[in-house]
């Protein structure tokens, strides 16, 4: 049985939550930096998962004697996509900017979208995007190849993750379903993790800001993006997604004190209008807008 389609009425608090649990995750990606620095990409990335999925465990206790199948394979799809993101991610972010990551991942998503018609209209909007790359990667933009490439990687794991959600998002309730998500994250990236006990063990301040990390982002922001998944339509969620450079850009800009030039700004703005416009076309062409 497919998920009901959002009540109208529900579409502002949708956008609300998915534009709160953006601005909660790539703010969670700016106090992370330090804990990265120390331990190192991946490492960080297992331990945010494996704190996270012990706070939604605690606070959900989903009942999983009463799972079915179809709720197992949408949990273990959401779990491997998020971890295989969150694992790319932060290893770009540990080489460029905020902002610049961020842009380059959206392309995964918007590719999906773009390529999946093929029409004039979407392959010229696909040269938009690529423009904007080409902003944000030029020479001289604090960008390089190899961090280009890991966020790229998680582009290409974004796209599986907002599908995934959608199917988390129609076949659990509550938070049971994210709760379960996290704890296959955590299990996936748990080899990670253990190399890093000893680094810990003689800073306990940074445990405390993986745990802070950990709320941020795993709890309050994957909680907040997925209700909002559960209120708006597919579309609008691709359309509010495009906003996610964006936050990054301005907590960049705002937190870490990153650069941001004009040509910065042209790039982002490339790559959010292509991902807005071939998000909307692509729900016109599939009726997706009538009411």
């Amino acid at each position: 049985m497919s998920a009901a389609r959002p009540p109208a009425r529900g579409g502002l608090a949708g956008a609300g939550f998915m534009l709160l649990g953006a601005t909660l995750i790539q703010w969670s990606a700016a106090i992370v930096l330090p804990a990265i620095s120390l331990l190192g990409p991946s490492a960080t990335s297992a331990w945010r998962f494996l704190l996270g999925a012990i706070v939604l465990l605690a606070l959900s206790r989903p009942r999983l004697t009463r799972w079915s199948a179809r709720q197992w394979r949408a949990a273990l799809a959401l779990g491997v996509a998020t971890a295989l993101l969150n694992q790319c991610f932060y290893q770009a972010i540990a080489r460029i900017p905020l902002g610049g990551a961020v842009a380059i991942e959206f392309l995964g998503p918007f590719s999906v979208a773009a390529l999946g018609k093929r029409t004039p209209r979407h392959l010229i909007l696909v040269v938009v995007a690529a423009a904007g790359v080409v902003a944000l990667t030029r020479p001289g933009g604090g960008l390089h190849l190899v961090g280009v490439l890991w966020a790229a990687g998680a582009g290409l794991c974004w796209a599986g993750y907002v599908f995934a959600s959608h199917h988390v998002g129609g076949t659990t309730s509550g938070f049971g379903g994210l709760a379960v998500s996290m704890s296959i994250a955590a299990l996936v990236t748990l080899p990670f993790s253990m190399g890093a006990w000893g680094r810990i063990a003689l800073d306990p301040a940074v445990l405390g800001r993986l745990a802070l990390v950990a709320t941020i982002a795993v709890v309050l922001g994957f909680g907040a993006e997925l209700s909002g998944l559960r209120r708006v339509r597919p579309h609008v969620a691709g359309v509010l997604m495009a906003a996610d450079p964006v936050v990054a850009f301005v907590i960049g800009w705002g937190l870490l004190d990153q650069r941001v030039t004009p040509l910065d700004l042209v790039g982002m703005g490339c790559v959010v209008l292509a991902g807005a416009l071939v998000t909307l076309d692509t729900a016109v062409g599939e009726g997706e807008l009538a009411q």
